[in-house]
């Protein structure tokens, strides 16, 4: 494993969660548009040489009742996807996580699949353990993310339904 980097100068200025935000939207468009074969690999960072597979997770807002969409990179691991709630190492976990959490029922966009029907659940400890290697394995940014903030980053799959 490699050591990781040092947190980057104002990752915790609202300002990145908002490119986030926007860098998220922009790609949503593309991918929906393309289905897929444009924005389905994610090419930054880790990525660069080793680009990721990208999904589209749907979840439903807690409190407004609004519909989202984010782009995630995954891991498959036999029939279920598996994310992680890195949001870049920042501070806090994203909001499509406490959506998923109070209703972890969604749909999910891969590659030639438009609509697959999951539900989402936190992996347990132990789980966590044998899965956050392989995850790493896939981006190795994530030690970078894990290192950055004081909180366990989530690793969620999501199972068929």
């Amino acid at each position: 494993m490699a050591a990781t980097k040092p947190k980057p100068d104002g990752l915790d200025n609202p300002i990145v969660a908002k490119i986030i935000k926007y860098g998220a939207r922009a790609n949503v468009a593309v991918y929906r548009l393309t289905n897929g074969r444009i924005g389905a690999k994610w090419r930054i960072g880790a990525g660069w040489r080793k680009p990721v597979p990208v999904l589209l997770l749907d979840h439903v807002g807690r409190r407004s009742g609004t519909r989202f969409t984010t782009p995630l990179l995954y891991l498959a691991d036999g029939e279920d996807l598996v994310v992680v709630a890195s949001q870049g190492g920042l501070p806090k976990n994203p909001q499509w996580f406490h959506n998923l959490v109070a209703s972890p029922d969604t749909t999910v966009a891969v590659p030639r699949e438009r609509s697959r029907a999951v539900r989402a659940r936190v992996a347990a400890p132990d789980e966590r353990a044998a899965l956050w290697p392989r995850l790493v394995d896939l981006y190795a940014d994530f030690d970078n993310y894990q290192a950055w903030t004081d909180r366990e980053i989530p690793v969620v799959v999501l199972e068929p339904r």
